[in-house]
């Protein structure tokens, strides 16, 4: 049966609705309220307060089209189904019906909607594990309907188990679907959830029982929940017969297009592959760019560095195809006109999208094409003499002078043939690191003296900077600072007075990430190279040439003077005595650093 997307949504949700279920709205793609993770991950995360036991205004009987980004499979996306960006079919069930009616209505579904044939499917259930017994009702109901013992596979927690979305929340052991395509058995062991492509997985049916806790344990719920999923993107390649999802009607036009643009042609497979990325990352940035609650980025922390790793991806691998600069703005614009008729949004933020790609691949660019050009010319010269590992030292310049992540050049290096000595690139930021250091001793950087108190209270001052941004807003930025070995002073820029509950949730982030014990690094670059970076830099009128860029693990990075403190941990802990008005406009902030050793 052939299906478009704009069928499949469709008809799905009205086969739900003649079965007791209100259709509801999809949610933001950036969480409400929860902290414990960046987007909306699943058609469940809009709905744990529900899951919970309180009561939705549209009932117990639920189903929507959600949009969700995952990146923890970044690293395969590439292939023929896995994506950052997809919409997930869901329908759920609070404290109403359970396995039963959950189960029988995803196989007729399947069977008698979608017409695919009882055979090819197979299904996978919990085995069960510590006191979560195994899942035998659904082996009953699944035997019940046709299916036989022998496609029917009792696989552990980390296959049939889901959730929570986050780090707390609902989740439960799951019965998954999958179509045998048809293809012949890899190896005897050749099962549901093998990744050599025979078997797709088209849903999920999550039976929440649990609520597991901050402390790891997992207590009952006060209601049994349904919460199933169904991917658009998965469902209508299977349904239209395609070998990948880059062939259906949601992609076609970009990947077309990336065709097009592109001006050089590599190895066939690495082309593939490259073209396939592009399209999904940029595909999943403008839907976060795009999205109605708005508020996301390119930046340095969070989901805002998500967002810019994956737009910076897409520039690398534009490159390899030869693809020339301002190729964002083209495929975002096909992106849009391919979705607006479902989600308006996104031609409602068409400026927005399309001027953010623009800024961060222009961004990149500038420091990409002069360390692609360093790495091509290291990468020749060891060809040449028969070797085949770069040397950290070697990653280490490319990441100090060109803004090269480590993990770019481990796949720039693959591409090559090449494999990178990480541990002689640890050793190497090492010693640069212990260089500074020794450097920064030499002179105050602005700071009243330089005791190994005002050190630290310097390097505070930057974890608040960055905290008051995160809990206020981008535009609480620094406007002044006075540090003494007694206490630091920090004038910042914001309307109002800050609530109790904003001095603590500052205090709570500084002293989290003084927990991590991140080490504080420091690189020397150009000044506008440090920009293109990402770097805070405030004071620009004040700085050189080459400027430094200190970073605190992905929480801060900003341009200072310095010094610094080595690592976070030094700080002990962080507590704001006072805050006050300064001027109109601006708020300044008394803080101490405590439990020094």
């Amino acid at each position: 049966m052939n299906l478009t997307a704009d069928q499949l949504r469709d008809k799905y949700l009205k086969f739900f609705e003649s079965k007791g279920h209100a259709i509801i709205s999809g949610a933001s793609l950036i969480p409400e309220n929860d902290p414990t993770v960046l987007f909306t991950t699943a058609g469940m995360h809009p709905l744990v307060p529900y899951l919970l036991g309180e009561k939705h205004p549209a009932g117990s009987r639920l189903t929507d089209v959600q949009k969700c980004v995952r990146t923890g499979d970044i690293d395969a996306v590439g292939d023929s189904c896995h994506l950052t960006f997809f919409e997930m079919l869901g329908n759920w069930s609070l404290g109403d019906y359970f396995k039963r009616e959950a189960i029988t209505w995803s196989y007729e579904f399947l069977t008698q909607q979608l017409g695919f044939s009882p055979e090819q499917l197979s299904v996978t259930v919990f085995e069960g594990e510590g006191n979560v017994p195994r899942d035998e009702e659904s082996i009953a109901i699944w035997e019940s309907l046709g299916i036989p013992p022998a496609r029917i596979y009792a696989l552990p927690k980390e296959d049939n188990w889901w959730g929570p979305a986050g780090t707390t929340g609902p989740c439960g052991p799951d019965t998954e679907m999958f179509i045998d395509t048809g293809k012949p058995a890899c190896c005897p062991e050749c099962r549901p959830g093998c990744r050599c492509g025979k078997f797709i997985e088209i849903w999920n049916d999550v039976f929440m029982q649990y609520n597991k806790t901050a402390e790891g344990t997992y207590e009952p719920l006060k209601q049994s929940n349904v919460d199933t999923g169904m991917g658009v993107e998965r469902t209508i390649c299977m349904m239209n017969g395609y070998s990948t999802v880059y062939e259906t009607e949601l992609f076609a036009p970009l990947m077309a297009k990336i065709k097009e643009l592109s001006t050089t042609q590599p190895p066939e497979e690495q082309a593939v592959r490259a073209s396939r990325i592009i399209a999904d990352h940029l595909r999943t940035s403008v839907f976060i760019l795009g999205d109605p609650k708005g508020g996301v980025k390119p930046g340095n922390l969070g989901a805002n560095y998500v967002l810019r790793r994956l737009i910076r991806r897409s520039v690398r691998y534009a490159k390899l195809l030869g693809i020339e600069p301002g190729y964002t703005k083209t495929l975002a614009e096909i992106i849009i006109a391919n979705y607006k008729h479902v989600y308006p949004e996104l031609e409602k933020h068409r400026h927005t999208v399309i001027h953010e790609l623009a800024t961060e691949e222009e961004r990149f660019e500038k420091t990409l094409a002069a360390g692609q050009r360093e790495f091509d010319k290291v990468a020749e010269a060891l060809k040449q003499h028969g070797q085949v590992t770069l040397s950290g030292r070697t990653a280490f310049k490319l990441y100090d002078t060109y803004g090269f992540p480590l993990e770019f050049t481990e796949e720039l290096a693959a591409e090559q043939g090449l494999a990178v000595d990480r541990s002689g690139y640890d050793e190497a930021f090492k010693k640069h690191q212990e260089t500074s250091k020794q450097g920064d001793a030499t002179f105050k950087g602005g700071l009243a003296d330089n005791t190994a108190v005002t050190t630290r209270l310097h390097s505070a001052t930057h974890l608040m900077h960055k905290a008051l941004q995160i809990v206020l807003g981008s535009h609480a930025l620094q406007k002044g600072s006075n540090i003494t070995p007694e206490r630091l002073r920090f004038d910042f820029s914001h309307p109002d007075k800050m609530t109790p509950e904003q001095i603590q949730r500052v205090e709570d982030l500084v002293n989290e990430q003084i927990k991590k014990a991140h080490p504080i690094t420091v690189e020397t670059l150009e000044f506008e190279a440090a920009k293109a970076k990402g770097a805070t830099a405030l004071f620009a009128g004040k700085y050189g040439e080459q400027v430094k860029v200190y970073s605190m693990g992905d929480f801060s990075m900003e341009v200072c003077g310095g010094p610094h403190a080595a690592n976070t941990s030094e700080l002990g802990g962080f507590k704001i005595q006072k805050e006050e008005s300064s001027s109109a406009g601006v708020r300044r902030i008394k803080a101490v650093i405590t439990n020094l050793k």
